[in-house]
């Protein structure tokens, strides 16, 4: 007989789907994002300055942030892993510990290999804790409202987006980055640890097949009912393609988002406009996760992510004839607004076209594909302008990754259209 996992949370009772307690749940959740995601915003801020005390290129300023993006995508496998059999609790109580750590020992470091290693280590254990378990675990509390649920957990990303960069931009003017670096750590570690406290209860696992989808529901065509075979693919072959798909969205999303603060600074701007647009972009980004869950709930995960591909590659384009300070804001915004339901999109397809049971271990696969996809592009746009000595081709190089999504959401989305047809073809005639 097979080991059961052990665990030390107790299970949810079904009636909880959809419930006050699942609301109460999201509440925390969004919290934890917040804290456990600042890292991959305030790295941004700072890369300035690091770059200039550590007497180093755009490119390795950009390795730290790169290093931590990695790591965040293979910690989110692991972490993902550790929740089903533990809980949340106990991963989320360890990644508070290393958020904390890990802006301690930043703050110290002497090098920017030290700095890169120790928001590695934020990554693996850290923020890895609160991004993919929890989108996981949001889609197991909700069934009605699944999208706009997990839209308003990831949605929580871009909070931390909006809220931490003017802070710590403000810490670096007044005390230095690293002292503001050591306050932060204190601040996300202890605000994560005393909300991981409320995260001991189960997902209500049984309902993720017993709860039909409600008509209001924009459901998978027949079809792609059978997870076994996703889009009509292997899913091995399936999941390998949302993955490429995460990588190249994320390449091209990484460009503004890691490189807006030194865009501005070398357009003789300053980095604080620069925090400020980045600010900006990801409080629109907000907008966009929330919005994009509601349409996801009506028209699907797949036709969601086909509407934020293409709108994402208008916005990268919008970023080369226009260099002003007031452009700038406007198109910042505009990407905000464009991109930031991709994302949310995936952990929705998993969910709608895959086997249940292996929800957290695939949505955790695809979050690490598009962490290596903002890990990559974060480095290769800094590579491209120590090459180059402008951002213009860092901007073109995304637009082609953004091309390379958006042809394959196109084509699953081809594929999902054709099964649907199929299937209607198939039923028997009335009479």
């Amino acid at each position: 007989m097979p080991r059961r996992p052990v665990s030390t949370a107790a299970a949810a009772p079904a009636f909880l789907i959809d419930s006050p307690q699942a609301a109460w749940r999201l509440l925390t959740t969004l919290g934890l994002v917040v804290l456990g995601n600042s890292s991959m915003y305030v790295v941004s801020v700072v890369l300035p300055a690091v770059q200039a005390e550590f007497g180093v290129g755009r490119a390795d300023a950009s390795l730290p942030y790169t290093l931590m993006m990695v790591c965040l995508g293979l910690g989110g496998i692991w972490t993902g892993r550790m929740a089903d059999r533990h809980g949340l609790m106990l991963v989320l109580c360890v990644g508070a510990v290393a958020v904390c750590g890990g802006f301690v020992w930043a703050g110290l470091s002497g090098s920017i290999w030290i700095f890169g290693l120790a928001h590695g280590l934020m990554g693996l254990v850290g923020s890895s804790a609160t991004f993919a378990p929890l989108m996981a675990d949001t889609a197991l509390w909700w069934n009605r409202r699944r999208g706009i649920a997990v839209a308003i957990c990831a949605s929580g990303n871009y909070i931390a987006g909006a809220l931490w960069p003017p802070i710590v931009q403000h810490g670096i003017d007044a005390i230095g980055w690293r002292q503001t670096y050591l306050l932060l750590g204190l601040v996300c570690g202890v605000g994560m640890l005393l909300l991981a406290l409320r995260m001991r209860q189960r997902a209500p696992l049984v309902l993720m097949d017993a709860v039909a989808q409600p008509a209001s529901v924009a459901a998978p065509p027949p079809a792609a009912l059978d997870r076994s075979r996703p889009f009509g693919l292997r899913p091995l072959h399936a999941q390998l393609l949302l993955c490429v798909a995460g990588v190249a969205c994320c390449v091209a999303m990484a460009m503004p988002q890691v490189h807006i603060v030194a865009y501005c600074t070398d357009l003789g701007f300053g980095a604080a406009r620069g925090a400020e647009m980045l600010s900006l972009m990801l409080a629109c980004g907000i907008v966009s996760r929330l919005v994009s869950g509601v349409i996801c709930d009506r028209i699907g995960g797949v036709r969601t992510l086909l509407l934020g591909s293409a709108l994402q590659g208008v916005g990268l384009a919008l970023f080369l004839p226009f260099d002003g300070l007031v452009p700038l804001y406007v198109i910042s915004a505009m990407f905000g607004l464009f991109q930031g339901g991709i994302v949310p999109a995936y952990a929705i397809i998993i969910r709608e076209y895959f086997a249940p049971q292996e929800a957290g271990a695939r949505v955790g696969a695809v979050i690490m594909a598009t962490l290596i996809g903002m890990a990559l592009g974060g480095w290769m746009s800094g590579w491209i302008f120590d090459l180059t000595g402008s951002y213009h081709a860092a901007f073109l190089n995304g637009m082609a990754w953004n091309l390379l999504n958006l042809s394959i959401v196109g084509w699953l989305y081809w594929r999902v259209r054709r099964q649907g047809a199929a299937g209607v073809r198939s039923l028997p005639a009335a009479g």
